[in-house]
């Protein structure tokens, strides 16, 4: 019997955003404005998490002399995300003595248990075990998988390399090539990754990453050139994708190109309407470029019409002075963005995209950013919060909006609550503008035993449905959810205090905070309007950036890996540890008493 069904949720351990199911995404037109809820000030007053309702019950006949029994119910208590119990029903079938038939599997399925506990000495006993004992069993390339993964979550990378490419050459290709993808980025010393190209010479993903992190982390010197062609030359890399870009030492001020859709061509009054989230965003970084100044860090601003469609866009490429920037903002539509992004590796420039959410644009780009967390990013973080912060039973059910985002929103949190260990009961698409489906959605499940429910949508429908549902079952259940619910006129901010809601809120604005009172202020004096959040996106986006600008010089890739977000200007907060190129702080918030609180904060453990 092979036990691959248990693979998928072992594979996400680390949030393997490259993983193919997450690269169908597309991006939102525009970030999402925060209500004037939103904008209330924190509350230090915080109301006790709800403990929910109690895990469906464990099977019958734990502890059973009946060997078939007992793996049975050690497989159910895997599911139910019972671990401990799961590894004590399943321990006495491994052994020798008890002359299991099914020994393997009940070995496997332990050793999953252990992974997921994040009991990683007892997993990778079991495994080694497994190994030595049933080095027959057909099953072994999912061990070795797991095993691998194990040794790369203690960062024993060397261990981790060995196992993985002692796997037969078609197993697990692709899922092997993702997890290398994932950790690899994480080494931060030059010299380990060295040891471990000598050592796996012929390892691809292992080579890329070694690649990528000369050219976009800064670590390269000419002395890395012969073994940096070697590497081009051996796993096929464009070589003009990786080749350095030596001119990135500091200067007294930079120079930044805005490509955004102005549409001057068009000065009409619809047009400008529907545009005014573009001249908004260029307002905001122009107040920035004033605070840069002011500050002693002066940046140059050339903005670029691009139409609303690439032609402009490819015109716009062929400048040559766009070739001499320091760093690149824009586009807001996707398809301008793919050109952008194309364009800035080959010529090794810094782009960041400042509106869209679809983190597959910045995948295997090391010089594309995107100013927003990507949807799978909020996926993860939502999930890990539920994960560590809301308590009860380690179960939801998560429901999500029949569009591209949501699709992928769905995927990343099932993936991201079940490698932390939680499971997800359903897993279920809406379409919230059909009752029908709405109900379908709901349909069959007890609201009132989750752990916790997830509704990835924005429509007013879904919240209506949601709230209605929930009541006629006296279900009290937290309930993670967008922002935008805050927004929905059909909900009373009364009705969602008087829950445990959670709020995904990239775009949330503290009033009260100094950064954004002085913003505001500057921007309403200078253009007598107050600022969208449009405005206030420019601003951090540039304030961030062009700081970085002058700290670190055009090549700010590695400093930027090698923090973790911080808090910001206006927002939150901001950082992209790790590698990521798309913001990794999502904060999480609550209305507690009317006021919007954020639960995680910057540096919050």
């Amino acid at each position: 019997m092979r036990l691959s069904a248990f693979l998928p949720t072992v594979l996400l351990c680390a949030g393997l955003a490259a993983a193919p199911a997450l690269r169908a995404q597309s991006p939102r037109p525009a970030a999402k404005p925060a209500g004037p809820a939103a904008s209330a000030p924190s509350s230090a007053r915080a109301k006790p998490v709800a403990a929910s309702a109690t895990l469906p019950p464990p099977p019958a006949g734990l502890g059973s002399p009946d060997q078939d029994l007992r793996y049975k119910n050690g497989k159910i208590l895997v599911e139910q995300g019972r671990y401990a119990l799961a590894m004590q029903e399943l321990e006495p079938l491994t052994v020798p003595a008890a002359k299991f038939a099914r020994a393997p599997e009940a070995a496997y399925l332990y050793a999953v248990a252990a992974s997921r506990a994040k009991k990683w000495a007892e997993a990778e006993q079991m495994l080694n075990l497994l190994r030595n004992r049933y080095p027959t069993w057909p099953g072994l390339p999912e061990a070795f998988f797991l095993q691998g993964q194990i040794s790369f979550e203690q960062r024993d990378y060397a261990n981790a390399l060995a196992v993985l490419n002692s796997l037969p050459a078609d197993a697990l290709t692709i899922e092997r090539a993702n997890m290398e993808a994932a950790y690899l980025p994480r080494i931060s010393e030059k010299a380990v990754f060295q040891g471990l190209v000598k050592d796996f010479p012929q390892d691809a993903p292992l080579g890329r990453a070694y690649a990528d992190k000369l050219i976009s982390g800064g670590w390269y010197t000419p002395a890395d050139q012969p073994q940096l062609d070697q590497l081009i030359s051996r796993f096929k890399l464009d070589r003009n994708a990786y080749a350095p870009r030596l001119g990135g030492t500091k200067k007294n001020s930079y120079n930044i190109g805005v490509l955004l859709p102005f549409e001057f061509n068009d000065m009409s009054w619809e047009k400008r309407r529907r545009n005014q989230f573009v001249t908004d965003l260029y307002a905001g970084l122009r107040l920035a470029q004033d605070s840069l100044q002011r500050a002693g860090r002066p940046v140059q601003l050339f903005a670029y019409d691009t139409g609303a469609d690439t032609v402009q866009l490819k015109q716009v490429l062929t400048l040559p002075e766009l070739a001499g920037m320091d760093l690149l903002i824009g586009p807001v539509y996707k398809s301008g963005s793919k050109l952008l992004a194309q364009y800035a590796q080959q010529h090794q420039i810094a782009v960041v995209n400042p509106l869209s959410q679809d983190g597959s644009l910045v995948t295997d780009n090391a010089w594309h950013y995107l100013f927003e967390p990507g949807t799978a990013t909020q996926a993860r973080q939502a999930a890990q919060f539920a994960y560590t912060r809301l308590g009860g039973p380690r179960t939801a059910v998560v429901l999500y909006e029949d569009t591209n985002d949501e699709t992928a929103f769905g995927l990343a949190y099932k993936q991201a609550y079940e490698a932390l260990g939680g499971k997800v009961l359903q897993l279920r698409r809406i379409k919230s503008d059909d009752e029908t489906s709405l109900a379908a959605g709901f349909g069959g499940i007890d609201l009132k035993t989750i752990g916790h429910l997830v509704v990835a949508s924005d429509n007013p429908k879904a919240g209506v449905f949601t709230l209605s549902a929930l009541r006629v079952q006296s279900a009290r259940p937290p309930l993670i959810t967008y922002a935008s619910w805050l927004d929905n006129n059909r909900l009373s901010l009364d009705q969602l205090d008087s829950r445990d809601i959670y709020f995904i809120h990239p775009k949330f604005l503290d009033r009260n905070n100094a950064g954004m009172r002085r913003v505001r202020q500057l921007y309403t004096q200078q253009l007598n309007l107050p600022p969208s959040v449009f405005a206030y996106t420019g601003f951090e986006l540039l304030y961030y950036f062009g700081s970085q600008l002058h700290q670190y010089g055009p090549a700010f890739q590695q400093s930027l890996a090698g923090s973790g977000p911080v808090s910001g200007a206006v927002f939150q907060g901001i950082g992209y540890p790790d590698g990521a190129h798309d913001n990794q702080y999502v904060p999480i918030t609550k209305l507690e008493r009317l006021e919007v609180e954020v639960l995680n904060p910057v540096g919050f453990r």
